[in-house]
C-alpha cells in the first residue's frame, strides 16, 4: 500500500484545505494511506507527522488557512536539503510527497525530486504568478475580496471628495491589482511589471476633478517602487529572513496629495486577501488539483506539478513551473489602461 505525505508551505491561501481533502479522498479510493506534515518543511525536517483519513478532513472544504499549518522554513535555506528530511521520510514509510506551495516551495520540491525523493507539486499562491498553469487557486478569492473592498471604498471616496489608494498584495507581480482594479473600476493601477510616472497619474486625477468627478481610486501592488523623492518603506524581515512588504501605498498617496492638494487616504488590505472562506471557483480548482496530485503520486510520477490548462488539469514538469515568475501580460494591462481616469 502506498503512503503519501502532503505538506503545505509558504504563505497560507484560500483553498489549501480543499487540496488536502482532495488528496485524502482520492488516496482512500485507491487504497493508499496519507500522512500530513505539520507546519510545512519545518515539520518534515523535525518529524512532525499526523495521519489523515476521510474523517480527519470532513468539514474543511469551506475553511481558509490550512489544517496542517505552514511556515517559511526551507530545507535548502535552513537545512541540508534531502538529508534534513530523510529521517522523517523513512520513519513514516512515505513513498511520495505532495508539496503544495508557491514558486519558492516548488523550487525546493524540484531539488528534492532531483535528489531521489518522489515529489508531486501543487501550485498555490494568491499572486497567480506561477508558470505552467493558467491560474492558481486562491487568486480568485483574493481578487473577489479586493474588488469588494474597492467597491466599498469608492462610495466613501465619493462622499468625501477624496483620493483613496488601495494597496493589495503582489510582491513582484501585479495580478491582483490588475484584476481587482479592472473589476472595481479603478482610475489608475500601479503594478511592478510596468514603469509608472507619478506625474501622469496626477494629471489623470486632475483631469477627473476638472470634469467635476472629485474622487478617485488608485490600486497599487505592494511591491511597486516608491515615487521619486519619497523614501522607500524600510523592509523588515520575517523569522526566516524574507522581506515583509507593505506600506508603499502611503508614499504614493503622499506624492499625489503633495502634487494635487486633493485629500488622499490609504487602505492596505494586507492579509485579509488570503484569509477566510475560499470562493466556489477556488474550492473546485483546489479539489481537482488535489485529486490529480494523488493519482500521479500513487502512479509513481515525480518531478511534476499539476496545472490548470484550458480548464483541464494536466501534469507539467516542475522545472517549467519554477523557470521564471509569470507576470501580467502587456495586452491585459493595456485593457486596464483604457479605463484610467
Amino acid at each position: 500500500m502506498s503512503v503519501l505525505g502532503v505538506l503545505t508551505a509558504g504563505g497560507d491561501c484560500p483553498g489549501l484545505n480543499a487540496v488536502i481533502r482532495g488528496v485524502v479522498a482520492r488516496a482512500e479510493e485507491r487504497d493508499a494511506e496519507v500522512v500530513g506534515v505539520l507546519n510545512g518543511w519545518e515539520g518534515l525536517m523535525q518529524g512532525r507527522i499526523t495521519p489523515l483519513d476521510r474523517d480527519a478532513v470532513r468539514g474543511i472544504l469551506t475553511r481558509g488557512g490550512t489544517i496542517l499549518g505552514t511556515s517559511r522554513m526551507d530545507p535548502y535555506v535552513h537545512g541540508d536539503g534531502y538529508a534534513s528530511c530523510e529521517r522523517t521520510i523513512n520513519a513514516n514509510g512515505i513513498d511520495s510527497l505532495i508539496v503544495v506551495g508557491g514558486d519558492g516551495t516548488l523550487r525546493s520540491a524540484l531539488k528534492l525530486s532531483e535528489e531521489g525523493l518522489p515529489v508531486v507539486g501543487v501550485p498555490k499562491t494568491i499572486d497567480n504568478d506561477i508558470c505552467g498553469t493558467d491560474m492558481t487557486f486562491g487568486f480568485d478569492t483574493a481578487v473577489g475580496i479586493a474588488t469588494e473592498a474597492i467597491d466599498r471604498l469608492a462610495t466613501t471616496a465619493e462622499a468625501h471628495n477624496r483620493v483613496i489608494v488601495v494597496e493589495v498584495m503582489g510582491r513582484t507581480k501585479g495580478w491582483i491589482a490588475t484584476y481587482a482594479g479592472i473589476a472595481g473600476g479603478a482610475d489608475a493601477i500601479i503594478v511592478p511589471e510596468f514603469d509608472y510616472d507619478i506625474d501622469d497619474i496626477v494629471d489623470t486625477l486632475k483631469r477627473r476633478h476638472r470634469k467635476g468627478i472629485r474622487y478617485s481610486i488608485v490600486v497599487v501592488a505592494e511591491g511597486v517602487t516608491p515615487p521619486p523623492g519619497y523614501e522607500p518603506v524600510e523592509q523588515r524581515k520575517d523569522a526566516f529572513g524574507f522581506d515583509r512588504l507593505g506600506g508603499v501605498g502611503y508614499l504614493i498617496a503622499a506624492a499625489i496629495e503633495d502634487r494635487t492638494g486633493f485629500e488622499s487616504r490609504v487602505s492596505v488590505l494586507g492579509h485579509m486577501q488570503r484569509g477566510g472562506t475560499p470562493s466556489a471557483f477556488d474550492r473546485v480548482l483546489a479539489t481537482r488539483l488535489g485529486v490529480a496530485a494523488a493519482d500521479l503520486a500513487i502512479d509513481g510520477e515525480s518531478g511534476i506539478m499539476v496545472a490548470l490548462r484550458s480548464m483541464c488539469i494536466e501534469p507539467v514538469p516542475l522545472s517549467e513551473a519554477v523557470d521564471s515568475i509569470r507576470g501580467v501580460p502587456e495586452r491585459l494591462f493595456e485593457t486596464a489602461r483604457t479605463f484610467f481616469g
